[in-house]
């Protein structure tokens, strides 16, 4: 009897051992597990990894990323984790220090392999020439938003594709023949975007935030005025008032804002003048199975198509 409960205590213990923090990566019968901060970076990874990955993401489309609680459902996540994907220049500052530290997960640690954030892959935008905390949520390594612009999601697809045959090199050649067949169809893809946002270019809008910049700089939109006069913090009529002053001087073709903030200062300046409003998904409803082909159609479908 005592043989038998002994057998079955360390048939219990065996799921633990591979969560251990420092434990040593899957063999190449077990799936990789990925902790992606953002859903754009979980529907990346499911494109090159598919079936050997099973991936988590910590946020929504409907969600800032700026703004998310490191509760203990995303620390059990994290200490699971073989691979951290976030997409890095201080985006996840309020949360994610505080993740890594009480996950204690050592492969996901900055220096380690699991440890892969986009931003550092890429030219950024938006960099500051001198940081006044004054401004609000101002990032001192650039524009964090990365995602919004295509070019770039090849560039992350190319070094995370190489960073997940350096952690499971077993099953290094899928990773490969998945990335090759990302990139083709992916360029394809951006010479159909490139076409269609030809109507774009240098027409004039306005923005909610600087989330889309790298975006707007990708189409050549020119953006006339941001409603945050200072990041993060809704405008004052003050600030709407000179927008609005600015757009009767101007012609606008559109204000655009992301879906998960407030739409109020964008349908007023809209009312007021005239000038449609047009709010684009923040992010892949990956929870819901959304490609990042299928977002960024969406995105530049939505945007040629306003009158």
């Amino acid at each position: 009897m005592l043989i038998k409960r002994l057998k079955t205590l360390a048939a219990s213990l065996i799921p633990l051992l591979v969560v251990l923090p420092g434990a040593a990566y899957p063999d190449s019968q077990t799936s990789l597990n990925v902790f992606a901060c953002e859903p754009e970076w979980a529907a990346l990874a499911k494109v090159l990894g598919e079936d050997k990955l099973t991936i988590y993401s910590a946020t929504t489309a409907m969600q800032d990323p700026h703004h998310i609680q490191a509760r203990p459902s995303l620390i059990a996540k994290a200490r699971r984790a073989d691979l951290l994907i976030c997409s890095g220049a201080e985006l996840e500052v309020g949360w994610l220090p505080l993740l890594l530290r009480k996950a204690s997960n050592q492969k996901i640690q900055p220096g380690q392999k699991g440890y892969f954030m986009a931003a550092d892959h890429v030219e950024k935008l938006d960099v500051p020439l001198t940081l006044d905390r004054s401004l609000g949520d101002v990032h001192a390594e650039g524009n964090p938003h990365i995602h919004t612009s295509p070019e770039n999601i090849l560039r992350v697809a190319k070094v995370l594709s190489e960073r997940l045959l350096d952690i499971d090199e077993k099953n290094a050649d899928f990773y490969q023949n998945n990335y090759k067949l990302f990139e083709q169809r992916w360029r394809q893809s951006i010479i159909k975007w490139q076409q269609q946002a030809e109507v774009l270019k240098d027409i004039n809008i306005i923005t909610h935030h600087t989330y889309w910049s790298y975006l707007n700089h990708w189409a050549n939109m020119n953006v006339l005025a941001t409603l945050e006069s200072i990041a993060g913090v809704s405008p004052s009529s003050g600030h709407l008032a000179k927008v609005k002053k600015k757009m009767a001087k101007n012609q606008v073709k559109m204000i655009i804002h992301v879906a998960y903030v407030s739409e109020r200062p964008s349908v007023w300046l809209s009312e007021q003048t005239g000038v449609p409003v047009i709010a684009l998904p923040a992010s892949v409803d990956f929870q819901n199975g959304q490609s990042l082909e299928l977002w960024f159609d969406g995105i530049i479908n939505q945007l040629v198509t306003m009158p």
